[in-house]
């Protein structure tokens, strides 16, 4: 469903680990630019689910993974403390998380636990250079998936390799089957970056292509495509 003129959208940026506190800096401001262009008012905000690059790496990775299982009995540690962030500030009831590395595997988590609490109802999520977070059927059309490829639309980023979407599933003769995409984002692109993991956001020299198109302008760009007819 697109959205009404003059409508609001509460868009949450979430980090990943060891991750500088401006990293979504020049980001805020595109965004704010390519809401409003579709007349549509952001109100953006930004997490560290794992604390920033001031704090222990070893004890941030350690919460990632508590993020990357679908078992209920996981501790979901970035995904909570997203939520209570979320809770405090969430106006109206549409709603954007653009989750970076581990910060994806906390967006989801976070809008599962809303959304099964029956809190939210019309959200996306957006995931950027993630590890690979097992996905609900009932909310897989909601998510999109994007990560770096080289010139050979080979993936390069090693982050987006770690986790699984794989399930087990019968076939038409009843016998168990490994399917790799069983729990997999119902969008997934790659893009083609400059650079490595921690540079999908960058948009200076020399992280732009022959063309002077930036990473930022590339990750945001195929964002944008994929919300048409949400937002």
């Amino acid at each position: 469903m697109a959205a009404m003129k003059g409508s609001r959208i509460n868009i949450y940026l979430l980090a990943g680990v060891a991750t500088s506190s401006s990293i979504f800096t020049e980001c805020q401001s595109k965004l704010e630019k390519l809401f409003r262009t579709r007349d549509v008012e952001p109100d953006i905000h930004v997490i560290f689910p794992y604390g920033d690059a001031s704090r222990s790496l070893v004890r941030q990775v350690l919460e990632v993974r508590s993020d990357l299982s679908n078992r209920l009995t996981a501790g979901r540690i970035g995904g909570v403390k997203a939520l209570s962030h979320i809770r405090d500030t969430l106006r109206g009831e549409r709603m954007l998380l653009i989750g970076h590395s581990g910060g994806g595997a906390a967006a989801y988590q976070a809008a599962k636990l809303m959304y099964d609490n029956e809190e939210v109802a019309d959200f996306r999520i957006v995931q950027v250079g993630s590890p690979k977070t097992p996905i609900a059927a009932r909310l897989q059309e909601k998510v999109s998936y994007f990560h770096s490829v080289d010139r050979e639309g080979k993936p390069n980023d090693p982050i987006s390799r770690i986790g699984t979407w794989g399930g087990w599933s019968r076939s038409k003769f009843a016998v168990p089957q490994w399917n790799r995409r069983k729990y997999a984002p119902g969008y997934v692109e790659g893009i083609a970056t400059i650079g490595g993991h921690a540079d999908y956001f960058r948009h200076t020299h020399p992280y732009t292509d022959q063309e002077s198109i930036c990473n930022l302008d590339k990750t945001l760009g195929r964002m944008s495509e994929w919300l048409k007819g949400w937002v």
